[in-house]
């Protein structure tokens, strides 16, 4: 109960810190509007609007080519499947807390009977160390930023030993990068100078970039040209997706330059917060606009707490509080547009309201 009703102030909260403005389905369609009369929809992965789009991101990449998928667990996999195919092995190594092992209820294994290597342990980040003792595989999966540890990055430097690694010997390296705008501004490198470590890359338009939902994979002509047919093979090529298409271009145009004013919002953020007792930052200082937070206290306490914040000052602080396994609460943070919007005395009455909270 107290969790509904938490969840429920949060979405009625006069100021919300994380991610964009939520709009109506009204406002979202509104884009639409902007179209000419003379603009055909894409039909079954074919036609100006979807093609255009995929130019745009090959070129962001410099690579040769791009598919739009509706979503990044059929893009990921099909990837995937294609150098297990094509390198004759049917066997892929990532991180033990990557999307594909946690979120997909076993796609990769139950539908392409793909085998898996965990790298490392699941609260650090793998290195090169794991890649040397790893059994042979067809592809490793780097995640950049790696989510479910507070969005940790390795260095620049290890991820282009690792990837280097791993291409001498024949591996091909496939990049999730639902967040990789996200961690530009960390890196201080464009799209094309990431797209070169890496033989096939996969990008989402609905996380920090806010669209409805939708994918990219990015790579050379001939894993595109499979994944086309994987992607016919698997029902992503839908009669239209140019509903999808439509706002993800427009948010990504509005937004990939917003990626670093995000970033410096987050490290603000973050700062503040580390500065309350019992309450711990992951990383340290973010490396990318999300972060993990930490309580020393249970999720319940935690919520009643927030609850008493938004009750006086209006804010959603957090969104939601889930218990890791030792019983202590925690959350995720993604910045986007909201944080700007709110005067920084806002902000800080309110933390210093769950400071006193928690003191």
């Amino acid at each position: 109960m107290i969790s509904e009703n938490y969840l429920q102030m949060v979405k009625q909260a006069q100021y919300q810190l994380r991610g964009h403005k939520t709009k109506s389905m009204k406002d979202e369609m509104a884009i639409f509007n902007t179209l000419k009369d003379c603009q055909m929809p894409d039909v079954y992965g074919k036609g100006e609007v979807i093609e255009a789009f995929q130019n745009t991101l090959s070129k962001e990449f410099n690579k040769q080519s791009a598919v739009f998928f509706p979503s990044g667990t059929m893009a990921q996999q099909i990837a995937l499947r294609i150098w297990c195919d094509q390198k004759g092995l049917m066997c892929v190594a990532y991180h033990p807390l990557c999307h594909l092992e946690i979120h997909e209820q076993d796609g990769i294994k139950e539908l392409h009977h793909i085998d898996t290597v965990l790298l490392g342990e699941k609260d650090h980040l793998f290195t090169i160390d794991d890649l040397k003792n790893m059994k042979d595989v067809a592809a490793v999966l780097f995640e950049l930023p790696q989510r479910e540890i507070g969005g940790q990055l390795p260095s620049w430097n290890e991820l282009i030993e690792m990837t280097a690694y791993c291409k001498e010997r024949g591996i091909r390296t496939h990049l999730d990068g639902a967040r990789l705008y996200e961690c530009l501004p960390y890196y201080q490198k464009t799209p094309s100078e990431v797209g070169e470590l890496f033989d096939s890359i996969y990008i989402s338009f609905y996380k920090g970039f806010g669209s409805i939902t939708g994918a990219m994979l990015i790579g050379d002509e001939e894993i595109i040209r499979e994944a086309k047919i994987w992607k016919r093979r698997l029902g992503g090529d839908l009669y239209h997706l140019y509903p999808y298409i439509v706002p993800a271009a427009d948010l990504f145009a509005k937004r990939k330059g917003k990626m670093a004013e995000y970033y410096e919002y987050a490290k603000a953020y973050a700062l503040k917060l580390s500065s309350i007792k019992g309450i711990s930052i992951h990383p340290t200082i973010p490396v990318s606009n999300m972060f993990h937070v930490h309580f020393n206290d249970t999720a319940e306490r935690v919520m009643t707490q927030m609850i008493d914040v938004m009750k006086m000052e209006g804010v959603a602080l957090f969104g939601g509080i889930n218990a890791t396994a030792e019983g202590f609460a925690k959350t995720e943070i993604s910045i986007g547009d909201n944080y700007g919007l709110i005067e920084e005395s806002i902000i800080d009455k309110a933390i210093e309201r769950l400071r006193i909270i928690r003191s």
